[in-house]
């Protein structure tokens, strides 16, 4: 944990309030509603309640369970739901509160008839909105005037069909092995809301997490042990204040450049280094822009927008960003020295125009468009965007994407694609593709639906080649409330989706089958939660210069309770790195490659049969496999087309019926047209003698 508590969230961007929460049924709420009660059935779908207006704010919710001793403290409405058995399989119940004047803020509880709070909306949104299961019974819609300005609120409850997901994608699943480190390093226990960055020089792998930078090396080999290296930032190595006190420890890495810089949060000021030769020496830094943000600080760089009013001023090529959040804005500085020096801080947006906690700063590798995520502005999510090196920005919603509790997540494709990841009301995977930076959005997407995952934390995206990325989340298949520590008991592992059609389809998959990540709940309501706030905030992702995915995150679950036993609430340094599958860079794709057996002949009658055996023993998928047969100047035939997995066989054959009696000499070539892609286009022929 940080040597320094991290601000609540609430207090530091009026972001969020209570998050494990358990309210007893006795607590007196008000029953002000007009009307006080409703019902929702699948004939009548919506119910509509307002109250107010509110005077006095209730701000107990940043000390753990708001309290509603007095009417005027809550606003209670009894909600009655009946469904028929199976209506939530596509369906959903969504409870939204809305009020006239943005500044204001109020926060939304949703519990079961026993006082348990199935769901919860406590950030700075306007709406704020909760989505259930649509399961019968009867519920209690708290609001609590957080910050009213004199405000009356609108209720919403509506039974709402569930969008159709398209089929998961047809590419072989991608496979991962997973890297711990070892105990003899310091803080490896230690390591919450980890960062990861390679530089593509040298393949080094750098992870980031609290005072502790670690340079992790992985052989040429498929899958490769890890070599884990204390390589923190210190006096001994250049860096005088690395590694003593940290709010927001944070690591990027240019996959261009390969410079890495490591940034620990001190206030409205940051201590920051960089390395050009992964942590054997770091250089100091002036650290931060003027008037930064007191929390949630992100490094991120690439590309100088072509034309805009910022270039660079030294021989390092491309800008980096320094941004944070403050109590009414966020803001974000340019450094025109390759991150020796920053301009001011220039603010991105206000409570105006989002209140939720903002993501990981991405820049564009084709146009130096620059986009910071933000999981609640209004009624969706959205990106601050610049496209002139941070001198102005705009804020693009997701459209179609509901508030979340988690801080979301872009990744950005060699052409400009940007993919959206995020964790939605409902508490599912989303994912949201742009073509036009951000202006509108495109096969949005629960990727989580297809493994029957139904509660996410922790989304982290990245991108490739321009139609390939992968979306890295925890996530349970167990619904409900995720940060009741007394009520929740899912397991949590990690899940990587993956798309190569630019997020049309993707494939999801569990990464650690075998291995819980977490046992029971996860908070992420800030320092007022207990032990299970042993991950922090967030995980990071990102791709080698080979296009292998790797996912840097914290394992809460470890000895006896990665076996079954009780959760231990770790938070051990780990790195899931892709060993098979297609990767993010599609020239370095696992190829098959194609090899046949002599041939062999077998006659009923006047019909002779030619098989042979056609074996795949390259890496990758072949699809579309065909054998050709022939005695050197006649074709015979040619077999149907099929696919072999790595490693796979199969007997083909065809029949000649012109074939006469007696010895032939046939030849056999796999994918004689060469529409397979192989590791070895030289091997795909053999001949033989033989009797038909």
């Amino acid at each position: 944990m940080p040597l320094v508590p991290r601000l609540r969230r609430r207090l530091a961007f009026c972001a969020l309030g209570a998050g494990a929460l358990l309210l007893p049924a006795a607590v007196p709420g008000a029953d002000a509603a007009t009307p006080t009660s409703g019902t929702v059935t699948s004939t009548s779908p919506t119910a509509t309640w307002t109250a107010g207006p509110f005077a006095a704010p209730n701000t107990t919710g940043n000390a753990g369970d708001p309290v509603c001793a007095t009417p005027q403290m809550c606003d209670d409405y009894t909600l009655h739901v009946s469904t028929p058995a199976g209506y939530g399989t596509g369906h959903r119940l969504s409870i939204s509160v809305s009020w006239p004047n943005s500044a204001a803020d109020f926060d939304l509880y949703v519990l079961d008839s026993a006082g348990n709070v199935l769901g919860t909306s406590a950030s700075s949104a306007d709406p704020e909105l909760v989505q259930v299961p649509p399961d019968s019974g009867t519920y209690t819609v708290r609001v609590v005037p957080y910050a009213p300005l004199g405000q009356s609120i609108t209720g919403t409850a509506q039974l709402t069909s569930l969008p159709a997901d398209p089929q998961p994608a047809a590419f072989p699943a991608p496979a991962y092995t997973n890297d711990a480190a070892p105990d003899s390093l310091h803080d490896s226990h230690n390591a919450g809301e980890p960062s990861i960055g390679v530089n593509p020089k040298t393949g080094a792998v750098m992870y980031q997490s609290y005072l502790s930078t670690y340079r992790v090396g992985f052989g040429t080999q498929d899958p490769a042990q890890a070599t884990w290296l204390d390589k923190s930032a210190s006096a001994a190595t250049g860096c005088p204040q690395g590694s003593t006190e940290s709010l927001d420890p944070i690591l990027f890495t240019d996959r261009q450049t390969g410079r890495t810089f490591e940034s620990q949060l001190l206030g409205k000021a940051a201590a920051t280094c960089y390395t050009d030769n992964d942590g054997d020496s770091w250089t100091p830094t002036q650290g931060s822009g003027l008037n930064s943000g007191v929390d949630h600080q992100t490094i991120g760089g690439g590309p100088f927008a072509p034309g805009g009013p910022i270039t660079p001023l030294t021989g390092y090529q491309n800008a980096v960003y320094y941004c944070s959040q403050d109590i009414a804005d966020a803001s974000c500085a340019v450094s025109q020295t390759g991150g020796l020096t920053f301009g001011p801080a220039v603010p991105m947006y206000s409570l105006l125009d989002c209140g939720g906690l903002h993501g990981h700063v991405k820049v564009d590798p084709s146009s130096g468009t620059v986009y910071v995520p933000n999981k609640g502005c209004g009624a969706n999510q959205a990106v601050a965007v610049s496209s002139d090196n941070g001198v102005t920005w705009a804020v693009q919603k997701v459209t179609g994407s509901t508030p979340g509790d988690s801080d979301p997540s872009v990744g950005i494709g060699s052409n400009g694609s940007v993919y959206f990841g995020y964790q939605g009301a409902d508490g599912h995977a989303h994912v949201s593709t742009s073509r036009d930076h951000g202006k509108t959005w495109i096969n949005g997407q629960d990727v989580g639906a297809q493994l029957g995952v139904q509660n996410i934390a922790f989304p982290a995206m990245v991108a490739g080649d321009d139609d390939r990325a992968a979306f890295a989340f925890l996530g349970s298949t167990t619904g409900g409330n995720y940060q009741d520590a007394a009520n929740f008991h899912g397991e949590w592992h990690l899940y990587i989706s993956t798309t190569i059609d630019g997020g049309a389809s993707w494939k999801t998959v569990d990464a650690t089958p075998t291995d819980p990540v977490q046992r029971g709940s996860i908070c992420t309501g800030g320092t007022t939660c207990g032990n299970d706030r042993n991950l922090l905030d967030f995980m990071d992702v990102t791709v080698d210069g080979q296009g292998r995915v790797l996912v840097g995150y914290a394992d809460g679950c470890t000895g006896a309770c990665a076996s079954g036993g009780a959760q231990n609430f770790d938070a051990l340094a780990t790195i899931a790195r892709q060993t098979s599958g297609p990767r993010l860079f599609s020239a370095f794709d696992p190829k098959p490659d194609l090899t046949v057996a002599a041939p062999q002949a077998t006659r009923s009658g006047k019909t002779a049969t030619l098989s042979t055996v056609v074996t795949n023993s390259g890496a990758g998928e072949a699809r579309g496999v065909t054998v050709a047969f022939s005695d050197g100047s006649t074709a015979l035939g040619t077999t149907q087309p099929i696919t072999l997995a790595p490693g796979g066989s199969a007997t083909v054959s065809v029949t000649a019926t012109a074939l006469p009696r007696g010895k032939q000499s046939i030849t056999v070539v796999a994918d004689p047209q060469n529409v397979v892609p192989e590791s070895d286009e030289g091997n795909n022929r053999s001949s033989a003698t033989v009797r038909t």
